[in-house]
């Protein structure tokens, strides 16, 4: 017994040991469908989080929703040396699988820290790799051993104080000096600040900086922007002359980051740091351009990629929390056994939250499908030659379509975890206020992803131009656009017209993702018309674009979703598919009926067969969230803790990080002097009394 009580107290644990006790299925097998169908991914990654859960440098606990900026920024750092200790390791082991499985579960454990690890690890290295020669990425990378993060720690300073997604637009100047061969990099005016360069105010030795390649010889020439190898400290950590640097100071989350900004005053660095891939320039100042030059900003992709990853995780993460607190959770009414219900019980808490799990499951499968094209794409990208006119198309069509896939489940899951973490919150009442909940620190990291690495809205309308583009092109579509040649799907005629009763059928989660592939072919095809009738304006077509975009990130993980469902799980998994398909046509209703994919008449069907799968999910809720094998300690919540003993767990949580032997503040002498002030006659000198007043009035 944890505490004296006087009548029997509320017994959550008992209620989540009852529910688990309920489930159909066998969680092993679901948690292997959710990390992608690979017993040995599996088990690594079981084994990575033992390792976390018993390193003292990865601890968690409630401690770290009350530590400071400062605090938080030494914590960050120390856990980037000991990961770096780890990666040292599986560098010798040849084992880069432990490495992205590690990324991944840190992503979760301390974002803030795997921001400033893959600063370094994806866009500074991954942009020498993707950007430089072979030459150059053998001596920052390898020889230096920058790959295992000794002697330099690099960041990623493309975005400016008055340009951030236009890079194109970009002002830092990298002017080629022909007298003594070097690039001279200059910030013309405050607008070409480097701003927001994780790791910038205190870490980073030197810098992958986006400046305009310019050549003066007859005439000044401009290149555009071109990427150059800059180091900002020296081997003391001081900074080296001509550059200035500083802290953006207090963020909205991630305060483990130390971002700043950066002005390159006539800094001077050899010609050979420019990295050479995709543009060459000669002792003389002669420039040559790639063909592949259009691929240089191929290294963002990584970072969109590993967000659709994190989007899995943090909806695992925060679902559990909230369905385990749901259950546990006992108010108003009356159940069958004489308690108050269970908060789940409730049809409008279930439509709350279940779709949020169902979102994440597919997530998750959309993750794995990405991050496999991603390596292919790279891997082709690896063996193509300059020489090789065909193999280069294809490798420049493979790598734009992955921008299309990335782009659009970037934006679209970010979105869509924002909105989850703080439904999430909301749905555990005041409790979930409170900062040990983790929803609060959860949401204020998260939210940058829908900002950072490309603007949400930016990459959707990019994204949903080329798919329109496609529509209109109508030949040689990669297999995911496939669906854009359907003829069929064309017109008026609804599409969406009736909805099944019990499990659906594979053929009718076939209907549904067609309903998908009819409304971006109908809203695709008016986008073609608008822009014959405009002039070919996209700016007007900014909120459909978004639609669409939206609509064919769903309709990709629901395809991805589809496909993968094993035969042993197919009731659990086909409820949760078209759960999620339900909810997204909820969320997009006016897209759908605007283009009658599905009828108005027809549309109130929707919220009844939703509000039937939640029934049909209610009771192996705790089994699918048990099933993302997310151990406590990665969880660091009271009220989504495993065992279900919330209410001890959240005072025992208070009482550690507050010590209850203090009742006083150390600013009560002012709440004090308040109470205890004298009367105010008295603090005016009893100056305002009648018998004054009858002196003074004489």
């Amino acid at each position: 017994m944890s505490s004296i009580t006087y009548t029997a107290a509320p017994n959550p644990a008992a209620t989540i040991a009852h529910e688990r006790a309920q489930t159909t299925f066998d969680t092993d097998a679901m948690n292997l469908f959710l990390e992608g169908g690979d017993p040995q991914h599996v088990a690594l990654i079981k084994e990575t989080l033992l390792q976390l859960e018993r390193d003292p440098v990865f601890r968690t606990g409630p401690q770290y929703y009350d530590l400071t900026t400062p605090e938080h920024r030494e914590e960050t750092a120390k856990k980037i040396a000991r990961f770096a200790q780890y990666l040292e390791v599986d560098a010798r082991n040849n084992n880069s699988a432990a490495t992205k499985v590690r990324l991944d579960f840190l992503s979760v454990l301390d974002p803030q820290m795997l921001s400033r690890t893959q600063i370094f690890l994806v866009l500074f290295l991954n942009c020498i790799k993707g950007n430089g020669s072979p030459e150059q990425y053998r001596f920052w990378c390898e020889q230096l051993k920058a790959n295992q993060m000794r002697n330099m720690y690099g960041c990623f300073a493309m975005t400016e104080l008055a340009h951030g997604s236009n890079v194109a637009g970009l002002e830092t100047t990298a002017t080629l000096d022909l007298d003594t061969d070097e690039f001279v990099l200059t910030t013309p005016h405050i607008g070409a600040t480097k701003w927001w360069i994780g790791m910038a105010a205190h870490t980073a030795t030197h810098a992958v900086v986006y400046a305009r390649l310019v050549v003066k010889k007859d005439t000044v020439n401009d290149y555009g922007v071109k990427a150059f190898v800059v180091p900002l400290r020296d081997a003391n950590h001081d900074l080296l002359p001509g550059v200035s640097v500083g802290d953006i100071g207090a963020k909205m989350g991630r305060h483990g980051i130390d971002n700043g900004w950066i002005q390159f005053n006539c800094v001077r660095v050899p010609r050979g740091y420019m990295l050479l891939k995709f543009a060459q320039v000669d002792r003389e100042g002669n420039v040559k351009d790639s063909p592949l030059n259009q691929l240089a900003y191929a290294p963002l992709i990584n970072g969109r990629v590993q967000m659709v990853a994190d989007s899995f995780r943090f909806g695992a993460r925060f679902t559990t929390i909230a369905l385990r607190y749901a259950v546990a959770r006992k108010q108003f009414g009356k159940a069958s056994d004489g308690e108050e219900k269970q908060l789940l019980d409730y049809p409008l808490h279930q439509t709350r939250l279940l779709p949020s799990l169902a979102a994440t499951y597919v997530m998750a499968a959309a993750s794995h499908k990405l991050r496999a094209y991603q390596d292919h794409v790279l891997e082709q990208l690896g063996l193509v030659r300059e020489t090789d006119k065909s193999g280069l198309n294809d490798a420049i069509s493979a790598m734009k379509h992955l921008f299309v896939v990335s782009a659009s489940l970037k934006a679209t899951f970010t979105w869509l975890t924002a909105l989850l973490i703080d439904e999430c919150r909301q749905a555990c009442g005041g409790h979930g206020y409170s900062a040990y909940t983790g929803f609060s620190k959860g949401y204020e990291d998260w939210v940058v992803q829908c900002t950072w690495e490309g603007d949400n809205n930016v990459l959707s309308m990019s994204a949903a131009k080329s798919i329109v583009q496609a529509l209109k092109k109508g030949k040689d579509l990669h297999s995911d656009l496939a669906f854009l040649a359907s003829k069929s799907l064309s017109g008026k005629l609804p599409i969406l017209s009736s909805f099944a009763s019990g499990v659906a059928s594979a053929d009718h989660l076939k209907v549904i993702l067609k309903a998908f592939h009819g409304l971006i072919i109908r809203a695709g095809e008016n986008c073609i018309v608008v822009l014959k009738e405009n002039g070919n304006d996209w700016d007007e077509l900014g909120q459909l674009q978004v639609g669409i975009t939206r609509v064919f990130a769903h309709s990709y993980a629901l395809g991805v979703f589809l496909e993968t469902i094993p035969a042993g799980l197919q009731p659990q998994l086909r409820a949760i598919a078209e759960l999620h398909a339900l909810s997204v046509i909820t969320s997009h209703a006016a897209l759908f009926m605007e283009y009658n994919v599905i009828s108005s008449e027809n549309y109130p069907s929707v919220a009844r067969r939703i509000a039937e799968l939640n029934r049909f999910l209610r009771p192996q809720v705790i089994g699918l969230t048990d099933s993302f094998k997310m151990p406590d300690f990665l969880i660091n919540s009271p009220l989504g803790k495993y065992n279900g003993d919330i209410y001890n767990a959240y005072f025992d949580t208070l009482k550690q990080q507050n010590d209850v032997s203090i009742t006083k503040a150390p600013y009560s002498h002012v709440v004090e002097g308040m109470l205890n002030r004298s009367d105010l006659s008295v603090r005016e000198r009893n100056e305002r009394t009648e018998q004054v007043m009858r002196i003074l009035s004489k």
